[in-house]
This record gives structure tokens, sequence and C-alpha cells, in this order.
């Protein structure tokens, strides 16, 4: 058992005292079962995810039954298909029907436990499995609900260990939102009081710090439909909790919403175009069952169409693609405001907490002391605009199958603005994380010849413009050996092909030039600097990067220099934190031998450096 500073005493009604060694027998921690939503809700879901599955495994079979004359009697003057039909029904009630047996039996075993010392969780039906979560091992308490959770009241909670890149979150599905705050406020008010208590320290409490001077709260048009949903708190809710005293908090503007949604990734582009390709397919096998033949159709579609454009058939896809490009972008650009409607930002006691969600609820918060690293990024389009992005490295729990991955630099963490003025960062991380107050700013610029290599490595080695002009020399030199009777299908193929070779050489040259800025703006904003307590690393070009940790978070650092930079007197620093899964390397190229000799010197004294 640890030992209790003297006169320590945990928090009350949150953290129970230290029991002696002959009473802890007699008094059990008490099972706290998931909400019974877990069986129906649960099974509902469960059970639309199988008839999906249904629906297409058998729905070709179905279609190509009815296709080949499906319509037949068989005995007793009963359709074929209204068999087929009725026999998968009667399969899908009884699968069902197993899937809300196995979800009541499952509820019986889903249990949790909080003890003196660590947080346990129970499940299994004929496989026990029980988790150990020691409070001061705890890294951050998350929660997620759906839009039918959402609507009941209830959520998935998330709690991440510092367990290494094998770690994976400890998931409670379908906890009460009352029981899951209760949950949040007493495991964070665990994990103090045995860290303050392992060390020795006086158990923290008193007062709360006061609240950060001008903090400000922005808000937008999809804050006031937030509040609603967390006023309703769903059916089975219950009443709100207070976990905490609130020193800063923060929205998002209507200005920076939506230009959080203009700047979208493309994955929902992908997934609407396999959507809108299946469905073609699909309909490609049903129009010939009712006109015939799907061809009429869409030649006549055609027709239309490029009627419309005056018979140029170029004309009319190029404007239906572009059309189809800004439709697609803008429900891309709406679904992303919708995700972070609702968006707040605030500092409750040492923990951070961002949650955001409009349909989709989703609550990160994350203890100060898990804090890895502070990263501001800044893409192409943000630089122009004078914007960025801030979010907070932390350890994260492996997803399934993304065991043993190791994430890099541009892991997200915990995006704690998505979109903000560059110049209104100080203020928010001094609200925010006081803690990284004192980064250094007196910045250490790569070497000289940095530029020069930078050229050759961005342009010649990986650049991207150059290569594809090779590939397209390439390509056009082996059409031409191919076509060589030069017949007049040939003359016709090698016209096309020449076109087609030039738009590639037109790209190939905008990228090689693209590649070259990059490398410039790499060069004039690249560096790295440091202080008694913080290290900070910049890496630049078309998009920026600057990531700032403290030196207690570097697990280890080295310097390495192949032959070239040997030569040209300049080393690649590395740092290695916590961050992401399996941890993160923060790296600078080509900083002066000087530089790198006298960073290592720096960080020797912590005794974790590989020479």
């Amino acid at each position: 058992m640890t030992d209790i500073p003297q006169g320590a005493q945990p928090p009350q009604s949150q953290v129970p005292p230290q029991q002696p060694q002959q009473s802890q027998q007699s008094q059990q921690p008490v099972r706290h079962h998931v909400h019974h939503s877990y069986i129906w809700l649960g099974g509902i879901q469960a059970a639309l995810t199988t008839l999906v599955i249904v629906l297409f495994a058998g729905g070709s079979s179905i279609i190509g039954a009815l296709a080949d004359g499906g319509f037949a009697r068989i005995a007793g003057g009963l359709p074929a298909v209204a068999l087929m039909v009725g026999v998968a029904l009667l399969g899908f009630l009884a699968l069902v029907g197993l899937v809300f047996l196995v979800q009541w039996w499952s509820y019986r075993h889903l249990y949790y436990e909080l003890g003196d010392e660590e947080f346990s969780l129970y499940s299994g039906i004929f496989n026990k499995k029980r988790v150990h979560v020691p409070y001061q091992r705890i890294q951050s308490v998350d929660q997620r609900a759906t839009l039918p959770q959402r609507v009941f009241g209830v959520c998935t909670v998330s709690i991440d260990t510092a367990g290494g890149a094998s770690n994976k979150a400890v998931q409670i599905p379908y906890v009460q939102k009352t029981r899951a705050e209760e949950l949040r406020r007493e495991l964070f008010a665990r994990k103090q009081y045995a860290v303050a208590a392992q060390a020795g320290a006086p158990v923290p409490g008193g007062p709360v710090a006061a609240p950060f001077p001008g903090a400000a709260e922005a808000g937008n048009v999809l804050d006031a439909p937030a509040e609603i949903w967390d006023d309703v708190r769903g059916v089975f809710g219950g009443a709100a909790v207070d976990t905490g005293r609130v020193t800063y908090e923060y929205g998002l503007s209507n200005k920076e919403l939506v230009l959080t949604g203009l700047s979208n990734n493309t994955a929902f582009l992908v997934v609407v175009i396999g959507l809108v390709g299946a469905f073609a397919q699909l309909v490609d096998e049903i129009l010939p069952l009712f006109m015939g033949s799907s061809d009429q159709v869409m030649n006549a579609l055609m027709s239309t169409g490029v009627g419309l454009f005056g018979g140029n058939a170029i004309a009319a896809g190029v404007a239906a693609f572009v059309l189809a490009s800004v439709v697609l972008w803008a429900l891309s650009a709406v679904g992303t405001c919708i995700a972070f409607g609702g968006f707040r930002a605030r500092r409750r006691d040492s923990r951070i907490e961002v949650e955001r969600g409009l349909l989709q609820h989703q609550f990160q918060g994350v203890d100060i002391d898990r804090v890895q690293s502070v990263v501001v990024r800044q893409s192409l389009i943000r630089r122009l605009l004078g914007y960025c992005e801030v979010s907070l490295g932390r350890i994260d729990a492996a997803s399934e199958g993304q065991e043993g991955q190791q994430q890099g630099p541009g892991h997200q963490g915990i995006v704690v603005h998505p979109f903000v003025k560059l110049e209104r960062v100080p203020e928010i991380l001094a609200g925010l994380v006081p803690e990284f107050a004192d980064v250094p700013v007196d910045n250490k610029p790569v070497a000289r010849v940095a530029l020069r290599r930078a050229l050759v490595r961005r342009c010649l080695i990986q650049g991207s413009g150059l290569w594809l002009a090779v590939f397209v020399a390439a390509f056009q030199l082996t059409v031409h050996l191919l076509y060589a009777t030069h017949t007049l299908d040939d003359l016709f193929a090698l016209g096309v092909m020449n076109a087609c070779a030039v738009v590639g050489y037109v790209f190939a040259v905008v990228l090689f030039v693209g590649d070259a800025v990059g490398a410039v703006l790499w060069y004039r904003g690249s560096g790295f600097a440091y202080n008694r307590r913080f290290m900070q690393v910049s890496n630049g070009g078309l998009s920026r990067e600057t990531v700032s940790f403290p030196r207690a978070k570097i697990q280890f650092g080295y310097t390495k220099a192949n032959p070239f930079q040997r030569a040209a007197g300049t080393a690649t620093i590395n740092a290695r934190t916590a961050a992401g899964v399996g941890g993160t390397t923060i790296r600078l190229i080509d900083a002066t031998e000087d530089d790198a000799r006298a960073w290592l010197e720096w960080l020797k004294p912590r005794g974790n450096v590989i020479q």
C-alpha cells in the first residue's frame, strides 16, 4: 500500500480514505453496471448492421433470380422469390433474437469498480476479462456519443493510460451521461490523490486559480442548438454534475467555424464517390428488369446534357465534374461545421477539456501533466490567411488494428482550436496551458548551406515535378516505339498521346516550381530554440509546423549526420517524446554542427542522450 503523507486527506465525497489493512476485506468496492440501453439500443444497432449485411449478401441473388424468371411458381403456386424472401426474413428474425439474447447476457457481466488504488472493468460471458487501471497511470478520460446514444443520454467512456505503443484505451460502453460525468470527476480526483500520496507531497486541494484575465467567449450560430442538446441531456441523461471550476473557456466565432468547414479534408469525397459508383452499378442491374435496357436511358441523358452545351461533349463533362465537385465540397463543409458545432475548449482545475459535435458528441479531457507538446500548424491556405491550427500532443492509445504503429509529428492529438488567427495563439496558450508560457523565442536558424541542400533534396531527389516529367517522357517514348508503322490510326493515337504528354509536362513544371518555392520557404522558416525548461522546433515550407515541448518530456535525443551533411558541416537534430501512439520524433534537418553540439550539451544532464 502506498504511504500517505502525514496530514494528507483525500477530497471529500470523491476519494474514500485509505483503510487499514485489516478492514480492507470488509469494504468491497461497489459494482457499477452500464446503462440498460446497452441491451436494447446496442441490440438494435447490431440488428441493423446484420440487416445491411443480409441485404448486400442476398440482394444480388434476388435480382439475379428476378432477371432469370424468378417469378416462376413452385409447388403450391408460391413464387420462388416470395419463398426466398420468407426464408430470409425468418432467418433474420432468429438472428436478431440471438443478438438480443447475447446483449442481455453480456450486460449482466459488464460492470466496473472504483477501488482504493485502481479502476477495474469486468466483462466477458464465457471468457472472463478484468482490466486494471491504476489511478496514477490515467492519461485521459474521453467521451463519445453517437446520435442515437445522445438522444437517449448515454455515451462511451474511454480511459487512456500511459502504456506505450501497445496500450489500448479501456472502453466502457453505454454509460449514463450523469454517471459518466461523475466517473470523470472521480477518476481525476483519485489520480491527483494517488500521485500526491506516492510523491509524498500535499494532496491537491484548497483554492482554485482565478479566471484568466481577458478570457473571452466566442460564439456562432450552432452554439444555441448545442446548448439545447446539453440542457435536454437525453432521455436517460440525468442531472448535470459539477466537475470542477472553469478558469478559461472559449469557442468558435461564425467566421472561424465557416473557415474550418471550408478547409476540411477529402475523405468525405472519397466515400461519396465510392457510394455513387456502387449505386450506379446497382442501377445498371435493376433497370433492365423494368425498362429493357439501360443504354437507351443513358444515351438519352447524355444527348440532353450535350445539347445544353451546343454539342460540345467535353464542355458538358467538365461542367458536370466541376458542379459535382462543388456540391460535394459544400456538403463536406457543412458536415465539418456540424462536427465542430458547439465547440468549447476550457481549462478546468488541472485539466484541459475539449468538446464538439452537434449530432455526434465528442469530449476529450486530459490532465496537464500528461500534455507532451503544443503544436501550431499552418497549411498553405492558413498561411496565406494568417491562421493556424493549435493542438496538444498527448500519449494516445492504439485503436484496433493499429497496434505497433507509430505516428509521426503530423498526428493531431487534441485540437484545441481548428482555425484561429496566429496572433491569438499566445492568449489561448496563456489561458489554457499557462505551464507552457515561457517557451523560447530566440530561434536558431538552420545552416546557410541548408538552402542548397533543400533545393537538391526537394526538387531533385524527392521532387514530384521532376519524377513526373521522367515518367511522362518514358511513357511517351514507349508509345512511339509501339506505334512505329505510322498508319492513319497510329498518327491519330500519337497525336492524342502527345497532347496528353504536353499537359503532363506543364503540370510537372508547376510541381517543380512548387517544390523549389517550398524549399526556399523551409529554409527561411525552419529552426529550433531551447531554454532552461522548454525546446521548440519549427519546420517550414508551403506549410509550417512549430512544436513546443518541455525538456522533462524528452525521452531521449540524438544528432545524426550522413556523409554529405558531414561535408557540409550540418547535422540532423532528433528529439523523442511520448506523444502519439508509440512516441513521436521531432526532427530538424541541417542544423549547424556547433548548434547541434550545443543542444546535446544542453540535453546531457538528463542522461538520455544517444551519442
